[in-house]
């Protein structure tokens, strides 16, 4: 723990010297919690304690851009997080990297309440394998490079234009999306204490002038998309999946979209697993595919949209799952615009799950007329 604390300190000394501007800080969280067990199939111990440490970057945002005020001014930045989740012998330590985005729930003078959604890339220094170490007792991570999510609340003090403190409750997984399996992912809850730092003052001048309200317009829209996923056993071989979604969204309060739809995916491992089994013989294509109806919501942010779908099953493939999923990621707008026959043109990437149990991740692109 000493390194962690160190490191921290460095970096608080240094940023008198890089981040002494308005609007740009530094902070630090020390996190405990637990491993959260969520299935039978978790084989590996559950740890007593779990501890992370982390260090984040933040820009607080003034106004300069129509979403900021309309946003209410959030805060966004980079976070950095070192887990160590109790048994270094089977889970490793767990170092991410993610961009993040911080809302005030309740602001007062000197107390607030906020939330942050963090989406990025996590390392596991251990993972299930079989070759060249044999380490199986570990089956929720089988791959070294996994997504990483880290959602945060907590309550904020406001020491004075330099420092606060804060202290709340966290929430992080660790998976794949099933492209290595095994893949039951690592959930970690717990609380944390941090402070922060903002080298010029915290209060940067906001500019705020009449800005266009948008319509409240209604979009047809496609997405198209692709996975891959390993077969159930481990270092077995690779199958892509291909998705597809149609739905009618509709904006509202100029900054968010709600939508409806229906989405198809085809599952070419779903395919080899009847053929290899000799299931629905002749028939295996038809059995292959799923189908669904569902409702989203999308928090817009600039160019950056928030996405959280639930969808449910009209038809199931041959191995079915839950009757319902869920859907959590984002979209990076290479298009917005308020007239012309293609008015928004997205790159999209989205975690499928079903309840704590990682499906695939999709990356796709996306079209609004």
């Amino acid at each position: 723990m000493c390194r962690p604390l160190f490191l921290t300190f460095f970096f608080f000394c240094a940023s008198r010297i890089l981040f002494a501007q308005p609007a740009l800080g530094i902070e630090a969280n020390l996190m405990a919690g637990k491993v959260i067990k969520h299935t039978p199939k978790f084989r590996a111990p559950v740890p007593e304690l779990s501890t992370a440490v982390e260090l984040a970057f933040l820009k607080q945002t003034n106004g300069r851009y129509d979403w900021e005020e309309r946003r209410r001014y959030p805060l966004w930045g980079f976070g950095s997080t070192i887990t160590r989740y109790g048994i270094d012998s089977i889970y490793g330590v767990a170092v991410s990297l993610y961009p993040f985005i911080q809302f005030n729930i309740l602001q007062g003078k000197r107390l607030s309440w906020t939330f942050r959604a963090g989406l990025g890339l996590g390392y596991a220094t251990r993972h299930y394998e079989r070759v060249p170490v044999w380490d199986t007792l570990n089956n929720a991570i089988g791959s070294a490079i996994n997504n990483f999510s880290l959602f945060t609340t907590d309550l904020r003090y406001r020491l004075d234009e330099h420092w606060s403190l804060q202290a709340g409750l966290n929430f992080s997984h660790l998976s794949n999306g099933a492209m290595k399996q095994p893949n039951l992912g690592v959930n970690m809850g717990g609380a944390h204490f941090g402070i922060r730092y903002w080298p010029s003052s915290d209060l940067p001048g906001l500019i705020s002038h009449p800005r266009p309200r948008l319509k409240n317009r209604f979009l047809l829209q496609t997405r198209l998309g692709y996975a891959i996923n390993e077969s159930g056993n481990a270092d077995g071989p690779i199958y892509p999946t291909y998705l597809a979604s149609l739905f009618l969204s509709r904006r509202y309060k100029s900054r968010n979209k709600v939508f409806l739809g229906i989405d198809y995916s085809y599952h070419t491992r779903i395919y080899a697993f009847q053929r290899n089994n000799e299931i629905n013989v002749g028939h295996e294509r038809e059995h292959s595919w799923k189908s669904a109806v569902f409702v989203g919501h999308e928090w817009l942010i600039g160019r950056l949209g928030f996405v959280a779908q639930v969808g449910l099953y009209i038809h199931e493939a041959a191995l079915r799952l839950d009757p319902y999923y869920e859907k959590l990621g984002y979209n990076i707008y290479l298009v917005q615009r308020e007239q012309g026959p293609l008015k928004e043109l997205c790159l999209s990437m989205m975690l499928k799950t079903h309840l704590s149990n990682a499906e695939l991740v999709e990356f796709g692109i996306g079209a609004g007329f």
